[in-house]
């Protein structure tokens, strides 16, 4: 694949990076630097490795709008109406635990699941607008600057004539508006 060692060379060049080769790019063989393709070493980065924040699981704030439910936005008590301290503790850390339980569970059994439901979802989305979407718009706006070129043609030789002749004629006329008392 990469036409051999030469002297002096070592294997390691070659094991880091499978679309980079002594000769160029695979697809480019005459492109030997790479400056503008920016498909060297230092700039490529695999994205189904990279560390995720296992603290901010929520960097962009895509969940903000979410509703965030605690225990003193569902259960409060007005003042007057307080019930024993001990069972206000005890609702406080139940609703808590079920909550932050409950979720968990859910994550666990629903979550992988709906994650490969949810990776072949936007797969197919990204498959669509690559291959379908975009080329079928650049294949309408290529044809549409066809027909529009055709209707200029067409505009330009019948009615501007036309509309010249008819300016032409109606520049004579004037109007005069006088208003009598």
């Amino acid at each position: 694949m990469t036409g051999g060692l030469k002297d002096g060379e070592a294997d390691e060049e070659f094991l880091h990076s499978p679309f980079i080769r002594k000769q160029g790019n695979i697809y480019k063989p005459n492109n030997k630097d790479m400056d503008n393709d920016s498909l060297n070493e230092k700039t490529m980065e695999d994205v189904h490795t990279k560390e995720i924040d296992l603290v901010n699981r929520d960097p962009k704030h895509i969940n903000d709008d979410v509703v965030k439910v605690d225990f003193e936005d569902v259960i409060a008590e007005p003042a007057g109406t307080y019930s024993f301290d001990g069972v206000w503790k005890a609702s406080f850390t139940t609703f808590t635990v079920t909550k932050y339980w409950c979720y968990r569970l859910l994550t666990a059994l629903v979550g992988i699941p709906l994650a490969v439901i949810w990776g072949i979802f936007f797969a197919i989305l990204s498959f669509l607008h690559i291959w379908a979407v975009v080329p079928c718009v650049k294949s309408y706006l290529i044809e549409i600057h066809c027909v529009s070129r055709v209707y200029s043609i067409c505009v330009h030789t019948f009615c501007d004539p036309l509309f010249e002749a008819m300016g032409k004629c109606f520049s004579s006329i004037r109007i005069r508006m006088t208003k009598e008392v």
